[in-house]
């Protein structure tokens, strides 16, 4: 039964995709709401300095932790390949290297946080009564850190399967437990920021330990024996050479947004909490163009594996329209109604201003990336990801960061400059996927003649 309900091969596109994408967004919704709540319950039982230190603790281990994501998409263009293909059998050592490669990055992760701990809350100017906090929240994570690798492997192999319920029941299993642990711990035994710490990692070794027991009893499209869980080096060089460009361009990405961020500090008060406030918005605001980049993924690298290319394009064209549809309304609240949406996490009137001014700019990008994301799934799903964190480089280091800085000389008082930034460097990238696209059809039109 599992063979057929997750073959994206065959059938109708647009209620597959859809069906797909949904859980996807779901799931990321809980991810980004999971970060929130941290901070909400060190809010109500602890003090400013407490909320600095999770704050800019959590900041760096999401860094940490979109370089795992994207390291693990490599995991999820080859186990859909591999399916799409037909051969369950080379699915399995996919998965079997996979697991292999992440129980190394695990020990590496672990090893360097717990040791650069200090200076990694230097780096992110802690606050001198926040830095102790910061330190503690990174070393207890760090420890945690063989977890938070599994919880993400196991997501992109069910990506991969083309099953996204899966890791959706996983993360509302660790959601919840992260909020028991967030109210017991710091609420009840006021353990501050270390209480905040410790039900992050229990709650993903829970969501971890639950998410294994589950796959035991089900039967999936590949078969893997225990000799598949060996240091192949082909199976090993085929993930990293593609999940490392994705891996490294999400990492350009939330650093050139940690600059700008920079930059708008040194605007001031009002402008750093604007900005902040409104990047808060925008991490929801992404949220859809994200789910259609991670479901187009998994869909066309199977119908390239099945040589299918032609769907493989039909899903560009539904996801991009689908997608347009919800950018949309999207922008239109951004654009119009930013104050209204700002005020849900801010009270003070100035800052809501300036965070509703820079949401100006971001409610352009909102249209904009419900093309690039697209575009970006269709090209990792290809395997094609040196192109892809090609155009993401161009776009931060060439762009956005250029741009963003020109913006603040030229412009020293406007939000809405510093903002344009970003879609101004979302426009470039799309520029350089349709002609990649363009090219490639035509090659292969060529080749089709021959």
């Amino acid at each position: 039964a599992m063979e057929k309900k997750h073959d994206f091969t065959q059938g109708p596109i647009l209620p597959a995709l859809l069906k797909f994408a949904i859980p996807v967004l779901l799931a990321l919704l809980l991810q980004t709401m999971y970060g929130a709540v941290d901070l909400q319950v060190v809010g109500m039982f602890g003090t400013a300095a407490d909320i600095s230190a999770v704050s800019t603790g959590s900041q760096l281990m999401q860094t940490v932790t979109i370089v795992v994501t994207g390291l693990s998409m490599g995991v999820t263009v080859l186990l859909g390949q591999r399916i799409g293909e037909g051969r369950p059998e080379e699915a399995g050592k996919a998965v079997g290297g996979g697991i292999c490669l992440f129980s190394v990055v695990a020990l590496l992760m672990t090893a360097i946080l717990l040791a650069t701990a200090p200076q990694l809350a230097v780096l992110m100017h802690a606050p001198t009564d926040a830095f102790s906090g910061t330190v503690t929240y990174l070393r207890i994570c760090s420890s945690g850190a063989l977890f938070i690798v599994a919880y993400n492997l196991l997501g992109s192999i069910f990506c991969g399967l083309g099953d996204s319920r899966m890791p959706l029941i996983t993360v509302t299993i660790a959601c919840v437990c992260n909020i028991a642990g967030d109210l017991l711990l710091v609420g009840g035994f006021g353990l501050g920021v270390a209480g905040a710490a410790i039900a992050t990692v229990l709650a993903q070794a829970v969501s971890v330990v639950l998410s294994l027991l589950i796959i035991r009893r089900r039967s999936l499209p590949f078969i893997m024996k225990r000799e598949d869980i060996r240091f192949d080096k082909t199976v090993i060089g085929r993930i990293v050479k593609l999940g490392s460009p994705v891996a490294l361009q999400d990492l350009l990405v939330n650093i050139s947004f940690l600059v700008i961020i920079a930059i708008a500090n040194h605007m001031g008060t009002i402008p750093s909490a604007g900005v902040g406030v409104a990047e808060k918005l925008c991490g929801f605001v992404m949220m859809v163009p994200s789910a259609y980049g991670q479901s187009m993924t998994a869909f066309v690298a199977q119908n390239v594996g099945a040589s299918r290319e032609d769907r493989a394009r039909r899903v560009l064209l539904y996801g991009v329209l689908s997608s347009l549809a919800a950018g949309l309304v999207m922008c239109w609240g951004t654009f119009f109604h930013g104050d209204v949406l700002t005020g849900i996490f801010a009270k003070d009137t100035e800052v809501i201003a300036a965070a509703a001014e820079y949401l100006k700019a971001y409610a352009i990008d909102c249209l904009l990336t419900s093309f690039l994301f697209c575009f970006i799934g269709y090209f990792n799903g290809h395997g094609r990801t040196l192109f892809v964190m090609a155009q993401g480089m161009i776009g931060a280091l060439g762009v956005r960061l250029p741009m963003a800085f020109l913006m603040s000389r030229a412009f020293p008082e406007s939000l809405f400059h510093l903002g344009l930034s970003t879609p101004a460097s979302t426009a470039v990238q799309i520029t350089l996927c349709i002609l990649v696209f363009l090219r490639s059809k035509h090659r292969q039109a060529e080749s089709a003649a021959t």
